[in-house]
């Protein structure tokens, strides 16, 4: 069988895990093109890889067309032109979160892909996660009774690049960061959100104030689900300590912790330093297993010809989260669903 062509959009760091995941893992993918807006980025990866073709625009990959799907790392803002054009062009589609900056957005890449009859994923690899997994499935067979309350954890070590500073581009620190939490949040509670209140602050960035006033870089949201579950958000970027990504089940039963900020179970005591243990310091690091799964998921689908278990409507249900957080955030009230 051949293999499955691919085009890699972004030459960041996400692009090149993706581009690593699928030279080292995946041995039924050709990552055959890279496009990155910085020319010698693009260069500098296609060498890196020994890829065939690079490219400064996306428009020209899709000219020159030889390959089956794409994989979109780029800014938040560039997403739906990338994938409505891709869609057009008859290619698979793999979208890293957030999907979009608004429901207008998503809805445009979710019909064209399906009028083109293309496969259309979200990035949310916590989905992929074996601890995440074998929680969601304990949960299910009732090792807490019936879930009540549900907390996600999503904090990032340093500052994403200037563009996400920029609500209008970026849609906030809850979007670039806490995408994943409000998925997460979903996928547990097996619910839509009902209602959001959120509270933010710009608490460690004084310097970022002054040009983007919106920017905040700690956030909690509270929310209520359909199925009268809550949820519990709480968000932080930068907090310089390490990569920090867990959940909380707190049921009729009992409750459940999910994920650890250790990435190994080594602690060393002494009475000079007390208990130490080395923590994450990348989201690179903690979902590494996840990110290579949720790619042989996506290879799986074109292959199989089935939906993917993140569908382009998750990618949406988040971005509305978003948008409700914000406004909540803008205005001080509660903000009810659908928006």
């Amino acid at each position: 069988m051949e293999k499955l062509r691919i085009c890699l959009i972004g030459a960041g760091r996400v692009g090149k895990v993706h581009a690593l995941n699928l030279k080292n893992n995946i041995p039924e993918v050709e990552l055959v093109a890279v496009v990155d807006k910085e020319k010698e980025a693009a260069r500098r990866l296609a060498r890196e890889f020994e890829l065939k073709m690079c490219f400064k625009d996306y428009r020209e990959a899709l000219d020159w067309g030889k390959f089956e799907a794409i994989i979109i790392t780029t800014p938040t803002f560039t997403h739906k032109a990338i994938t409505v054009s891709t869609a057009k062009a008859g290619k698979h589609i793999f979208c890293e979160k957030p999907m979009a900056l608004n429901l207008e957005e998503a809805d445009s890449m979710i019909q064209e892909a399906k009028r083109a009859k293309v496969k259309l994923q979200i990035g949310f690899m916590r989905r992929f996660d074996r601890s995440f997994l074998e929680a969601k499935k304990k949960v299910k067979q009732g090792a807490v009774g019936e879930p009540l309350l549900i907390k996600s954890i999503g904090r990032g070590p340093g500052l994403p690049p200037e563009w996400a500073w920029d609500i209008k581009k970026s849609s906030g620190m809850l979007a670039e960061v806490g995408s994943h939490d409000f998925d997460a949040l979903r996928w547990f509670a097996e619910s839509e959100f009902e209602k959001i209140h959120a509270f933010a602050g710009n608490y460690k960035c004084p310097q970022i104030k002054e040009k983007y006033p919106d920017f905040y870089d700690h956030a909690v949201v509270t929310v209520q689900f359909r199925n009268s579950k809550l949820g519990i958000l709480d968000m932080g970027c930068p907090v310089g300590y390490g990569y920090d990504a867990r959940m909380e089940v707190l049921g009729t039963e009992g409750v459940m912790f999910v994920g650890g900020i250790r990435n190994n179970e080594v602690i060393i005591c002494s009475k000079a330093s007390g208990a130490v243990s080395s923590i994450y310091n990348s989201w690179r690091n903690r979902f590494k297993d996840a990110y290579i799964d949720e790619l042989r998921h996506f290879v799986d689908v074109i292959k199989r010809d089935v939906q993917p278990l993140v569908t382009g409507k998750d990618g949406k249900k988040v971005v509305e989260a978003v948008m409700a957080a914000n406004k909540s955030i803008q205005t001080g009230q509660s903000v009810s669903f659908p928006l």
